[in-house]
């Protein structure tokens, strides 16, 4: 009895893991399935949302357990999920017993993010290929990659953990189309459109719509509503923080609106 709850422990931090890391839910619902058939539990049943996990078990030759945590929408760790994939594989094939799997599991939950400098420099160059891609020349690729630069060194060093969501999407749209307004006006770019576009790219939230369209596929459809309202707040805060900078630029420099 008591090795059946160890391992609804085991697959329920498994499954909150995946889904703080922006896994989907068919993911996170399977893999907790997957774990507890290889410990033995077969009447464990799991209902996972966007936000949140459910587990449950128990019947006439097992102990009841019941289990619920709230999960906050966060960004995607994509590492994460493919060590704890990779770790129900082992646990399928008998590799990991319910405590070892813990011990692997308190490693996952602890794999630090990228550098921040990765990040930064990750940022830059991903401004400067989509500005190209959208049309932009060498120059205006030039001024995305400081733009995206200095947007992410104010989301980690100065945003994080001082702001909401909301805030720093806005305060960093208005950021980047400030830069390269700046820029644009120095004569470092020839086409403001094109430089701020591939700017503001690093703030879009791609990971975060793919998800919820997979969710939707899947026919989860309250977590896949979720996250997808999620990520067109994201998309309307990076607009507003962009209108308001281009309408400022607009009234008070005559510059035209894109």
């Amino acid at each position: 009895m008591e090795d059946n709850r160890e391992a609804l422990d085991v697959a329920a931090r498994a499954g909150e893991i995946l889904l703080a890391s922006g896994a989907e839910i068919f993911r996170v619902e399977e893999t907790i399935s997957r774990i507890t058939q290889a410990y033995g539990v077969t009447s464990s049943d799991a209902f996972v949302l966007s936000s949140g996990i459910f587990l449950t078990a128990g019947s006439d030759r097992e102990r009841e357990f019941a289990r619920v945590r709230h999960i906050p929408l966060c960004a995607a760790r994509l590492d994460r999920v493919a060590a704890v994939n990779q770790l129900s594989r082992e646990i399928v094939a008998g590799k990991h017993t319910p405590s070892q799997a813990r011990e692997r599991l308190d490693e996952i939950e602890k794999l630090p993010p990228k550098p921040r400098l990765h990040q930064i420099l990750a940022s830059g160059i991903g401004s400067a290929c989509f500005c190209f891609l959208f049309g932009g020349d060498w120059m205006d690729s030039l001024a995305s990659f400081f733009a995206g630069v200095l947007l992410y060194v104010y989301l980690l060093c100065l945003a994080r953990g001082r702001l909401s969501k909301i805030a720093s999407n806005i305060s960093g749209g208005a950021l980047v189309t400030l830069l390269g307004i700046l820029l644009y006006q120095l004569g470092l770019g020839h086409h403001l459109g094109e430089m701020i576009i591939g700017s503001i790219i690093p703030l879009v939230p791609g990971v975060a719509f793919t998800t919820a369209i997979r969710d939707i596929a899947d026919e989860d459809y309250i977590a896949g509503a979720v996250r997808m309202l999620d990520a067109l707040l994201v998309t309307f805060c990076i607009a507003m923080g962009v209108g308001l900078v281009m309408m400022g630029y607009h009234h008070f420099i005559g510059g035209l609106v894109l």
